[in-house]
């Protein structure tokens, strides 16, 4: 679940709603949805421990037609999803291996070819292997978060009001601007369904499954939370709407001028780890769609 967006989607949630009330109050909504459908697909984990869960289920519950449509729409975007994502880092680390240097496409096509090649021969060495990656890689993203918390407790910090004036009144204004800020906590929260694809590999997946899912959200609320107020509280609500690299101004308040080169690399392994994790799961759905007739039978 926590990738990119948690550097990125607070300005544009700010952006979008006129104060910070609203601005806590539609990340603890998001929480709560995020929460409420991870307690769903962790009793269907549960009941249902087998490999590409997201596919089977769709197809027992509904129609395989129905499952085919969704997961061959999700598989499509999924693959979009790593090629830009995988471009994303590459633009991160290419800063570090030449700094001042304009012309890097083709450095950055080869770096993120390299990067989905790397983690496609971890995933073929075994799950158990990219299971251990992924581990190193959230941890390190939580380091991340955790770096970026750091300024509300050093005097440095010059603290800004969490209060502001607000710009409107009316309810409906208030409701619009809660949904369109709604939306992309909803996407930054996204994520957790995909752990129902690895059921038939876990051990105990009736207790293993519920946990795992339930103490992730918990982590993933706290942290999201923590990390927002410490934005807010450091860079101030009004700065946030305009702020266009948040994460590196948290990083300069605690790292100094060096900041820039350390987060771009922490960045590319932060992205290192969606690229993992989707090449971890999306298998799983084409081996499940293979073995019911949906696909050839070499996607098995």
């Amino acid at each position: 679940v926590i990738g990119m967006g948690i550097f990125r989607t607070p300005v544009n949630v700010a952006k979008a709603v006129p104060d910070t009330q609203l601005f806590f109050l539609t990340w603890i909504a998001g929480g709560v949805v995020a929460l409420c459908g991870a307690l769903t697909y962790a009793e269907i984990g549960s009941r249902y421990p087998i490999t590409g869960g997201y596919y089977r289920i769709f197809s027992v519950a509904y129609h395989p037609s129905v499952a085919f449509a969704i997961n061959g729409i999700i598989l499509i975007s999924n693959a979009a999803s790593l090629a830009g994502v995988s471009l994303i880092g590459a633009e991160y680390i290419s800063a570090v291996l030449w700094p001042g240097q304009t012309d890097l496409q083709t450095a950055r096509l080869l770096i993120a070819i390299a990067s989905i090649l790397i983690f496609y021969a971890v995933n073929l060495l075994g799950l158990k292997m990219s299971a251990r990656t992924q581990n190193i890689l959230t941890v390190i993203k939580i380091g991340l978060i955790l770096l970026l918390i750091t300024p509300l407790f050093l005097h440095t910090a010059t603290p800004a009001p969490l209060t502001e004036t607000a710009t409107c009144h009316s309810w409906k204004s208030y409701i619009k601007a809660f949904g369109i800020g709604l939306v992309a906590v909803s996407f930054t929260y996204g994520g957790y369904q995909q752990s129902i694809n690895f059921g038939e590999e876990v051990e105990r997946p009736g207790k293993t499954i519920p946990r795992g899912i339930f103490l992730g959200i918990g982590i993933i609320l706290l942290l999201y939370l923590s990390i927002n107020y410490a934005y807010i509280k450091v860079i101030g609500f009004t700065a946030l709407k305009q702020s266009e690299g948040i994460a590196a101004t948290m990083a300069t308040l605690v790292l100094g001028n060096s900041a820039g080169k350390i987060l771009s690399v922490l960045l590319f392994l932060s992205v290192l780890a969606y690229v993992n994790v989707l090449l971890m799961s999306n298998p799983r759905v084409m081996q499940a769609m293979s073995e019911d007739g949906m696909l050839p039978r070499a996607f098995a």
